[in-house]
């Protein structure tokens, strides 16, 4: 997945994303370029730094989900964080670095996933082991060579029982591990660091956990955490989370514009929102923080920041933060053949969805084309007569729609249930029409 090309990856998002090729365009090329420095020399390498991007449009309209299934897609540390969400450094709240942190741990699980799965057949002859071990009395020492065959035959007779589930209702005594809580990663570093030293003696004092008796299935998920960290360098983890975090990281920085302030605004000297912009500013450029990996290096990973700019502008943004994001574009709002189009197509559409739901339940919900194109058109209106939350209205419509089937889906176990133009409109028509009842229940 690492070296897709630019249309191979923009055909990838068409699965999930209807429209928006220009932002698709965008972000398929960013990701591409990473690929292309990594073929570079080395001294060269360093020079090229990942260019930004700045995405503007309404929510709704496909944003955060371009980027994360493409995060997703490629298995790269992906976090996605609210701007507004952060203070200035001096006041209470989570200092912008915070962000660096949380990616490091998502890249730190990233790594382990994938290294369980590559030692999968370790892992698993581990937890077979120690589990016969326990149902089947050790050997004495000096035992006999007859005893030895036997021992070995039995050992075999219990592997087999133990492949096809019959020693799943036995119980057996395990050790449950000890997991040490982790800093709380919104303390400043150095407060970070002291806590990390502390857990690191008081973890090797307590490390044996409590033992406890579990059905065998229970003990085949407890022994593969300790299989997991018996068999696998925690600190080679560490090295290899750290150089996927600083080639490969994402952080998508949403609601930017909430912290930009707009020139007519009467708080235009706000020290808290310019305060943020300001702490962004060495982390986006390129600085080094401490994370639970070691001193990770901002300089390479990819931010993509987003926000609708109803009441801002990018402009609005202090100059050296806007630099910080050369490549803009701007997402188009949806009309109501989109809407009808991210009802359908999709890998992942809300027909589909709710298809699967009520099909647990035994019912087959079937949707005419004049009741789906219905639902686009009344979504389009609410979205038009209060405020335009793009494809998230239709999670409402639906809802509305189809609430009283979803309630008594138990009755009606074996039955199709059709979806008609009719329907829709006796649901959803009337709430359109009268904009008071739009605003409160779509």
């Amino acid at each position: 997945m690492d070296n897709l090309t630019p249309k191979e990856i923009v055909s990838h998002l068409d699965s999930y994303v209807i429209g928006q090729r220009d932002a698709k365009k965008t972000i398929a090329v960013a990701l591409r370029n990473r690929y292309r420095r990594m073929q570079l020399s080395e001294e060269m390498q360093n020079d090229v730094v990942p260019k930004n991007i700045l995405m503007i449009g309404s929510t709704g309209v496909g944003k955060t989900e371009i980027a994360r299934r493409l995060a997703k897609m490629m298995n790269l540390p992906f976090i996605k964080v609210e701007a507004s969400k952060y203070t200035e450094v001096g006041f209470v709240g989570r200092d912008v670095e915070s962000m660096i942190r949380d990616l490091a741990t998502v890249s730190l699980g990233i790594v382990r996933e994938e290294e369980n799965e590559k030692n999968q057949e370790k892992i698993e002859n581990y937890i077979e082991n120690k589990i016969i071990e326990k149902l089947l009395p050790p050997l004495p020492a000096g035992a006999s060579e007859q005893k030895k065959r036997e021992y070995e035959a039995s050992f075999a007779r219990m592997q087999a029982k133990f492949h096809t589930g019959e020693l799943d209702h036995l119980k057996i005594k395990v050790t449950i591990p000890n997991t040490p809580s982790m800093p709380d990663e919104g303390l400043p570093p150095q407060m970070i660091q002291v806590q990390e030293s502390i857990v690191k003696v008081l973890g090797g004092m307590g490390k044996k956990g409590a033992e406890k008796e579990v059905f065998v299935k229970d003990a085949k998920k407890i022994l593969s955490q300790e299989a997991s960290s018996e068999l696998l360098d925690e600190e080679q983890l560490k090295e290899l989370a750290l150089q996927k975090v600083e080639k490969g990281g994402i952080v998508f920085l949403d609601e930017v514009d909430k912290i930009a302030v707009a020139s007519n605004s009467q708080s235009r000297q706000d020290p808290s929102k310019e305060g943020v912009q300001r702490d962004l500013l060495p982390i986006v450029e390129g600085s080094t923080v401490h994370t639970k990996l070691g001193m990770v290096k901002t300089d390479h990973i990819l931010f993509i920041a987003a926000g609708a700019f109803h009441l801002s502008k990018p402009s609005d943004l202090i100059p050296e933060l806007q630099g910080r994001f050369p490549l803009r574009v701007e997402l188009d709002s949806l009309d109501e053949e989109t809407l009808y189009r991210i009802l359908t197509e999709p890998n992942n559409s809300l027909i589909k969805q709710y298809q699967a739901l009520l099909e647990v339940e035994g019912v087959t919900l079937c949707f005419e084309e004049e009741a789906l194109r219905a639902i686009a058109h009344y979504s389009l209106l609410a979205n038009e007569k209060t405020e335009d939350i793009g494809a998230r209205r239709l999670h409402t419509v639906m809802e509305n729609i189809l609430e009283e089937i979803s309630f008594s889906a138990d009755e009606h176990s074996g039955e199709s249930v059709t979806i008609d133009k009719a329907k829709v409109q006796e649901k959803i028509g009337k709430v359109v029409e009268d904009e008071d009842a739009t605003r409160y229940i779509l």
